[in-house]
């Protein structure tokens, strides 16, 4: 099994969610978060006044999926969130060892 986690531009987020419902994937979890890569943040201007936003918003996007599908969730994530422009984001690919379903017991693959 493995875990998914994509950080990705907010307006993307539609867009990832469709790509990964028409490859199957039942759930995601979703984070809205802020960070800088090599964009290092950006000027703004507010009320003549110029400050600097060092942390843009951001949104993860973490997927556990059986590791064949792994593949099909990374390709279906980066066509789904590429513009072509600085700041696209990262996708970063984690083994898990166990899950479990709280409410029935369920291990392994049979709790996703």
């Amino acid at each position: 099994m493995k875990m998914i986690t994509a950080i990705i531009k907010p307006f993307k987020l539609d867009d990832v969610r469709e790509a990964l419902s028409e490859i199957g994937v039942q759930g995601i979890t979703v984070t809205e978060v802020k960070g800088f890569g090599r964009q290092k943040g950006h000027t703004e201007l507010y009320r003549g006044a110029e400050y600097v936003v060092d942390f843009l918003p951001k949104v993860k996007v973490e997927v556990a999926v059986a590791a064949d599908l792994a593949e099909k969730v990374i390709e279906a994530i980066r066509g789904a969130a590429n513009t072509g422009k600085i700041g696209d984001g990262k996708i970063f690919v984690a083994t898990i060892e166990q899950v479990v379903r709280i409410r029935t017991g369920e291990t392994g693959a049979e709790a996703l």
